[in-house]
């Protein structure tokens, strides 16, 4: 790549992680006020409102990716006429989906008690009417999202990142104010509705002015392109089907066979969100720069850039999600007390141990949207939706929360087992060797996390060891683990640019340059 996109992907990388890591943010800061000033019940009710309303989301059709993607791919072209068409074809189809899905809405909210009957009679009518004005909300940021996706293609994610991370934040605030005023679940929804068509306004009107000469019309909505973005999104929408299954069904799911658990099992679940969050807004900036090397046809660096990724994703898995892990009732006694700990910490790890497994592939995912064969990704996402389903079902019938969690462990095994024995094997815009995946990708980190692991293990075996000898226990496995990063962490190419005197001269001719 050169220095320049290196430079693009960067910045996007960071305005994702900013993305994210406003996500992350809310939660990790919002349930520690929601828990401590609601009931559990109406914590729980109110997570499955959420829940519920997020559904929605899955209806894109993986159409913003499909925008992101092929408008990178035409502006590489110079093709701003079939760049247009997209643009307005996918706008149509996302505006025709929001109305079915308010639609949708409307009469599910009429069937919930019957699927949650273990749902408190008193909190039925504020569910009902929280649940149409969220989910609805969000039903009309299904064609906004066609902005996000144009934003993506033009690689300014500090737009979306601005505005989405921005909204986010807001709307916890004022959640938080709602709450402390004594709220119900009717105007905690009026709030985050408003919030996210505030946003939506907002996007479109930065929209507009940075791209005042950009068409929208309903005359650039052709059949042709309909089935240009069919045959692109169709597996993104079963990808998205299957992630719906894996990730989008496990609350709802616990809330049907144990309701009492609904409050303790989405605490552990917002921490997985805080991990999920981060893995993905760092890898998704991916989407573009890939679909540039896809364009001029150079199958071995997008091997190499998956690669390489998939390595800095396990060290960013590895080192959010294992303290996590070993430090679980510790977490969560601090995060929000002791009751939830006591319930939620198996359920905790079980969840966080899923996702590290599962979200290694996640390089390798977003690098084969960006080659354009995503295609690949259909087969091996639907084995994991179902295996989760059918084990959490079966397990959660006899196990409530605990079996719907182990069904996420069993699935995440399947899937990454999927890409190993099938999907790698069937790729062709990626040049790359499997071993050096296994090898460079994952082992690697591996390795360089285990005098961490060691030492926190030991330490959680003998509680009360010496304030002196933990700082030195500490220190000696900070250098140690900087060590190993340096020795097998990183490659040559990498150990050779952070040498000093590589460092100093990238930095003065940063300089020249600027002057």
């Amino acid at each position: 790549m050169y220095k320049k996109e290196k430079l693009i992907l960067v910045k996007n990388a960071i305005a994702n992680v900013i993305r994210g890591g406003a996500t992350a943010l809310v939660a990790i800061a919002l349930p520690p006020f929601l828990t401590r000033l609601m009931s559990p019940s109406a914590f729980g009710a109110w997570v499955l409102i959420l829940q519920l309303s997020a559904f929605v989301g899955y209806l894109d059709f993986g159409i913003q990716t499909a925008v992101g993607r092929f408008v990178a791919h035409a502006n590489e072209r110079g093709d701003t006429e079939h760049r247009d068409r997209i643009v307005n074809t996918s706008l149509a189809v996302l505006s025709l989906t929001c109305l079915v899905c308010i639609l949708a809405t409307a009469i599910a909210a009429f069937l919930l008690p019957r699927f949650f009957s273990q749902l408190p009679s008193s909190l039925v009518a504020d569910t009902r009417v929280a649940f149409v004005l969220v989910a609805s909300s969000l039903a009309i940021g299904l064609p906004a999202s066609v902005i996000n996706g144009i934003f993506v293609g033009l690689q300014r994610n500090e737009i979306p990142a601005a505005t989405i991370g921005g909204s986010r934040i807001f709307s916890a605030v004022l959640l938080i104010l709602v709450i402390r005023q004594g709220g119900n679940l009717r105007q905690m929804a009026v709030a985050v509705a408003l919030v996210n068509l505030a946003t939506y306004l907002i996007q479109y009107i930065i929209f507009r002015r940075m791209a005042p000469r950009a068409r929208l019309s309903p005359r650039l909505v052709s059949r042709k392109t309909s089935r240009e973005l069919f045959d692109y999104c169709w597996s993104l929408t079963i990808w998205s089907f299957a992630m719906l299954l894996i990730t989008g069904l496990d609350i709802t799911l616990v809330g049907h066979f144990q309701f009492g658990a609904v409050a303790y099992y989405a605490v552990a679940a917002s921490l997985v969100t805080f991990i999920a969050g981060l893995q993905n807004a760092v890898f998704n900036a991916l989407i573009p720069a890939t679909a540039v090397l896809h364009a001029r046809g150079d199958p071995a660096e997008l091997g190499r850039i998956m690669i390489v990724a998939t390595r800095y994703g396990a060290f960013l898995l590895l080192l959010t999600g294992l303290p996590i892990i070993i430090l679980a009732r510790n977490v969560l006694t601090l995060w929000v007390g002791s009751a939830y700990a006591a319930h939620g910490v198996r359920l905790l790890q079980v969840l966080v141990a899923a996702n590290i497994i599962r979200l290694s592939a996640t390089p390798y995912v977003v690098t084969l949207i960006g080659a354009g064969q995503q295609k690949l990704l259909v087969v091996t996402p639907i084995l994991e939706g179902f295996s989760n389903l059918l084990v959490s079902v079966a397990a959660g019938y006899f196990l409530g929360a605990m079996g719907v969690a182990l069904g996420t462990l069993l699935g995440s095994f399947i899937g990454v087992g999927g890409n190993f024995f099938y999907n790698m094997r069937r790729t062709t815009s990626l040049k790359f060797r499997i071993s050096d995946y296994l090898r460079d990708g994952l082992l690697r980190p591996s390795v360089c996390a285990i005098p961490v692991v060691a030492l926190v293990l030991i330490l959680h075996g003998f509680p009360h060891t010496s304030l002196l000898l933990l700082w030195i226990s500490a220190t000696l496995a900070l250098l140690t683990t900087v060590a190993c990063l340096w020795h097998w962490g990183l490659s040559d190419r990498e150990r050779e640019k952070l040498r000093p005197q590589q460092v100093l001269a990238l930095a003065a001719r940063g300089f020249d340059a600027d002057r």
